[in-house]
């Protein structure tokens, strides 16, 4: 008698929900919430540090855009300089022609020196836990962006990017870092890939490669 081979079930949205989105929800709350116990005395001696360094504010809330559009508030630590002056008038001719192509500078004058520690160390990112904890970003995702920064996409590459939660961490950003840009579209090249490849493996990956690449400074600035 012939066996019947049945057709293979293509997944559906309901089994990605259950299989990926649901336990990596449900690891992203705990793990922020053990995280922000046990570096609450890191949390106060870095907000200490800023303080001591100019009296201005601890930490800097960043408008970005979530997943679906929605607008969100990045938590850092400030490593910025406090000042209502232009930034166009804060910066060479050169260093805001780059700033405007990548959105960050290299020898950023701004930068205090306790921010320049921060930064190198990625030891700013930390208060984006609490967004984590909200379910506004997950341990590892695409950058979170600003809207200036999509004229680097097509639309139907900035609707997928957008179609996920941003991320603390990312592809991009644990294997390339600075070293992948948006003028050479490596970046948005890993950003993509990361949401076309997702899988808890591939996090545990990015987490891992991550924790090397801030240790060992890889591609840091």
């Amino acid at each position: 008698m012939k066996t019947i081979t049945k057709p293979s079930r293509i997944p559906n949205e309901q089994d990605v929900l259950r299989t990926y989105y649901f336990p990596k929800r449900i690891f992203d709350f705990v793990f922020s919430l053990v995280l922000l116990f046990i570096l609450s005395p890191c949390f106060v001696l870095i907000g200490l540090l800023i303080k001591l360094e100019d009296g201005g504010k601890i930490f800097y809330l960043h408008p970005r855009l979530g997943i679906k559009s929605s607008e969100i508030n990045v938590y850092k630590f400030r490593s910025m300089k406090e000042t209502k002056q232009d930034l166009k008038d804060l910066l060479t001719k050169e260093q805001y022609e780059e700033y405007l192509k990548e959105y960050k500078l290299d020898n950023d004058p701004r930068i205090t020196k306790i921010g320049n520690i921060l930064r190198k160390t990625s030891l700013d990112e930390l208060p984006q836990l609490l967004n984590i904890l909200k379910g506004e970003m997950s341990f590892v995702g695409p950058r979170p962006i600003i809207e200036e920064e999509f004229i680097n996409y097509s639309s139907q590459e900035k609707e997928k990017l957008l179609s996920v939660k941003p991320g603390l961490t990312g592809y991009w950003q644990a294997y390339a870092r600075n070293n992948a840009t948006y003028q050479t579209g490596k970046r948005q090249e890993m950003e993509l890939y990361y949401i076309d490849n997702a899988s808890l493996l591939l996090d545990i990956r990015i987490l891992v490669k991550t924790v090397h690449t801030v240790l060992t400074r890889e591609g840091a600035m």
